[in-house]
């Protein structure tokens, strides 16, 4: 069964090994993004409501009640999702989501 490929898992571990509040949040997005078949942002958007898409096939979720954000940059059609990014929301004010 075909399945996204996370790259990677360690940035999140690295992030929730500083900020134990986010484990949980970021192991239940791990865990659905790796059993997901994303190939649309539709199908992304109707699990994850609150999911921004951006430029550069970036997606953007609100982690822990939107405590964090994480970024995204997703391949649909090799089934890859990138980690770009994972911090607080105030530290996501400071970068460019597209970009990153």
């Amino acid at each position: 069964m075909p399945h996204m490929r996370i790259i990677s898992r360690k940035t999140l571990k690295d992030f929730w090994d500083r900020h134990p509040d986010a484990q949980q949040s970021l192991q239940a997005w791990y865990d659905d993004a790796r059993h997901a078949e994303w190939k649309s942002p539709a199908e992304i958007k109707s699990t994850y409501r609150n999911a921004s898409f951006i430029a550069n096939n970036r997606v953007v979720f609100n982690i822990k009640g939107n405590r964090y954000r994480l970024i995204t940059a997703i391949q649909y059609q090799h089934g890859i999702v990138y980690i770009r990014f994972v911090g607080s929301h105030k530290e996501y004010e400071t970068i460019d989501a597209a970009a990153i």
